[in-house]
């Protein structure tokens, strides 16, 4: 499966999205994930649950660390056993909420014995070279090609090393017996993906959504807000923050596929006859410039929210940078998850480490079928995320549908 996604022509999308299943996820398919050893969780989950009229029997309390970090072996051990034996005895559940209290993130166990006896073999290589660098002081050109090439493949192994995770979406994958912890796995319900095999069955994937934040206060806020934005229909305007111009039929990958993704979503949305605002200088909208925002998406602001929108209830959106859900309780933090669901957005989406870029839920699909109000927020996310037990996380009223009220014309 290759990392970088091909841009699909607008007609492709449009046949692509006229073919998604009505999923309907209902109250009565939730099952709701709350921590025993957590302050307020328990409430929480009671609280959301009547409010969304989910079955009582849909709750199921697990007892883990209180702190947004987890040991695998606790993952393995205090969450997964019993959130699969809910599954066995509720066969109809098809979505997994994780109240506030649970964990955010999963700590790496560290490399398998011949992960690390590789890692030794080629820092014993670069140590030789290195040596000989200091020696002679310099490199022959065939050294140097050697040198450069362990420096890459050592780079390239810790990234395929890497096993911090979010927690939700190791969760996506509960149903799954074994599979490879090993760097990220495609997401089979990728709509660009759709046709094609991959190692993980749709039957072993569940929508995992999370309702968290730096207090109980956000939680609630985001669950009523969502809730009143389904009855009243969310308005606003559609801000979309891109680096470039559209670079048209150009061939594009990594960050100008994202960047492109961005400049398509604002398309689509505009045709749809939404009030859409797209900024593609290199600056990010300054604070100010984003008024009744119901709609978001941008970049790149590393761990640095700047404060330029007023969010309208209801509001969606996300930033695309490293680590943007590395917390949501750290007061000092100025990640944009966090900081974003503080002032006032209803659902967001981001990484708890570095994820890569095209790891994010592709723009121009998940805005697309988000703002056609035909899946809710958890369907959304499921069709445009590429990849799964990685670092991923939606936060969100799972359930929430999104109803654009158009502007007046």
């Amino acid at each position: 499966m290759r990392f970088f996604i091909g841009i699909f022509s607008a007609l492709f999308f449009l046949l692509t999205f006229s073919m998604i299943p009505a999923l309907a996820l209902s109250a009565e398919e939730v099952l709701v994930i709350a921590n025993r050893n957590a302050a307020k969780s328990q409430g929480l989950a009671a609280w959301y649950m009547e409010k969304r009229q989910i079955p009582k029997e849909n709750l199921l309390l697990v007892f883990v660390t209180d702190k947004e970090t987890c040991s695998r072996d606790a993952y393995l051990q205090k969450i997964v056993p019993p959130v699969r034996r809910a599954l066995e005895k509720n066969q109809k559940i098809n979505a997994i909420v994780t109240m506030y209290g649970i964990p955010l993130k999963i700590s790496s166990p560290g490399m398998t014995k011949g992960e690390q006896a590789r890692m030794d073999l080629l820092a014993a290589q670069k140590k030789k070279l290195d040596l000989l660098k200091e020696k002679n002081g310099q490199l022959t050109e065939e050294q140097k090609k050697a040198l450069n090439q362990v420096n890459n493949t050592i780079k390239q192994f810790k990234m395929s090393t890497d096993k911090v995770a979010s927690l939700d979406s190791e969760l996506m994958l509960v149903k799954k017996e074994k599979y490879t912890l090993n760097f990220w796995l495609p997401n089979p319900f990728f709509l660009p993906w759709r046709f094609q095999k991959t190692a993980i069955a749709k039957s072993e994937v569940i929508m995992v959504s999370r309702l968290d934040g730096a207090d109980a206060g956000v939680v609630q806020r985001i669950v009523n807000d969502s809730i009143e934005a389904e009855a009243r229909g969310l308005s606003g305007a559609v801000y979309f923050d891109a680096r470039w111009k559209d670079p048209g039929q150009k061939e594009v990958s990594g960050y100008g596929l994202y960047d492109k993704s961005i400049h398509n979503a604002a398309g689509r949305l505009k045709k749809e006859g939404l009030k859409v605002v797209l900024d593609d200088k290199q600056d990010l909208f300054q604070p100010g410039q984003c008024p009744n925002a119901a709609l978001y998406c941008g970049w790149y602001s590393l761990a640095n929210y700047v404060d330029a929108f007023t969010w309208e209830k209801g509001a969606v959106g996300f930033h695309i940078a490293s680590a943007e859900c590395a917390t949501l309780k750290s007061k000092n933090s100025n990640v944009w998850c966090k900081k974003m669901l503080d002032n006032g957005i209803a659902a967001t989406v981001g990484p708890v480490g570095e994820p890569y870029v095209q790891s994010f839920p592709l723009p121009e699909i998940f805005f697309d079928v988000l703002a056609q109000g035909n899946l809710t927020l958890a369907e959304s996310y499921l069709v445009s995320l590429p990849y799964l037990s990685w670092k991923q996380v939606l936060i969100g009223d799972p359930l929430y549908r999104v109803k654009i009220k158009n502007p007046p014309s």
